[in-house]
């Protein structure tokens, strides 16, 4: 049996696990000396890029992978559960520790606070063989691992993000989400991003600061000034080439349900853990599959035609560029590099913030 006490070290620990734009979207309850209920939420009501709670179900699942891991350094074992009877919108995880004598600290342990987002340019030295093969055997199995790591193949890339960086910057069903994650004139952040990590230059941070006030400013700038080209070129287009290689993970069998998106976070949080380990720096390139998502499933998430017709020509683009069909199911899509640290990032709420009341 575990103290109060350790259970609060590993949660201390579990609660670096990512999530969409640092949302956090988890509770914790101490049941018992061996039961932590993990109390998730999801964001689709108000975020466009929460496909049918997905997300959030994925980064349910890299908080579940990292208490595992921050367990074992513990001595103790994990197990999870989802709650029979939870609703997709508010599934509730129960997670079981148990003493495991002789089990070692989980070689991925000590990445778990240092592992973050690098979203500026990363050298374009290549992945040594050792690198390529730690990530592509990171996900486990049912997943498997393809690399986009050519010059010709990094630009055809950047160019799928260039465009997919379009739709995102003029639908305005994202606008709101946009303006809400990020924290102007911040180095750090606890619950959203913050400027500095965003990726910009001083100057283009606050003509984005000054044009993201209102959706109408937003309009007026990307019809006739361009308004969209400063920050696809500094956060998609140049990133997207400055890598090692983009990487992307296929799922065996396309995910359906809560528990085949959690798994997925859990593959999603291995990788990531993972590259830190071999000395890469990571950022997620999620928008592309979620908008897939949306256009394979034939669901309407923008009121302006151009944005769904948009999305459907990325998808087929992407299954271009990537060699698959409609059916292929796509968990988790990054670049990687090796880069000097980042001197900005998300952080996270304390475990105090995140234990619910009473429990």
């Amino acid at each position: 049996m575990a103290s109060r006490e350790t259970l609060l070290k590993i949660l201390d620990l579990a609660r670096w696990a990512p999530s969409g734009d640092n949302t956090q979207p988890w509770r914790f309850e101490i049941v018992a000396d061996d039961h932590i209920a993990i109390h998730g939420n999801d964001t689709r009501e108000w975020c466009l890029y929460d496909f049918n709670g997905h997300a959030s179900h994925m980064a349910h699942g890299a908080l579940l992978e990292t208490l595992r891991i921050a367990a074992t350094g513990e001595g103790l074992a994990a197990s999870w559960q989802l709650r029979p009877g939870s609703p997709d919108k508010a599934p509730v995880f129960d997670v079981k520790l148990a003493p495991a004598p002789g089990i070692a600290p989980d070689p991925l342990l000590p990445f778990i606070e240092s592992r973050t987002v690098q979203r500026r340019p990363m050298r374009t030295t290549p992945l040594t063989t050792a690198q390529r093969s730690a990530l592509a055997a990171a996900p486990g199995a049912g997943y498997s691992v393809q690399f986009f790591e050519s010059g010709a193949e990094r630009r055809q890339v950047a160019g799928l993000l260039w465009r997919n960086a379009y739709l995102r910057l003029t639908c305005p069903e994202a606008y709101p989400v946009h303006k809400e994650i990020i924290e102007w004139r911040t180095r750090f952040s606890k619950d959203r991003i913050p400027e500095q990590a965003v990726g910009v230059d001083g100057a283009t941070a606050r003509l984005m600061e000054w044009v993201m006030a209102s959706w109408g400013r937003v309009q007026f700038f990307n019809k006739y000034l361009g308004g969209t080209i400063a920050p696809r070129v500094q956060l998609d287009y140049i990133p997207a080439i400055a890598c090692a290689a983009h990487v992307l993970v296929k799922a065996d069998v396309p995910a359906q349900g809560v528990e085949a998106h959690v798994r997925g976070g859990i593959a999603l949080q291995r990788v990531w853990l993972t590259a830190a380990s071999v000395g890469l720096h990571l950022q997620p390139e999620m928008t592309p599959l979620i908008f897939r998502w949306y256009a394979r499933a034939g669901l309407s998430f923008s009121a302006l035609p151009e944005i769904q017709q948009g999305a459907a020509a990325l998808a087929d683009e992407f299954e271009r560029i990537g060699g698959f069909g409609h059916d292929q199911g796509l968990t988790f899509f990054c670049r990687v590099g090796v880069s000097d640290p980042p001197k900005s990032r998300s952080l996270r709420k304390s475990v105090e913030e995140l234990i619910l009341p009473g429990r």
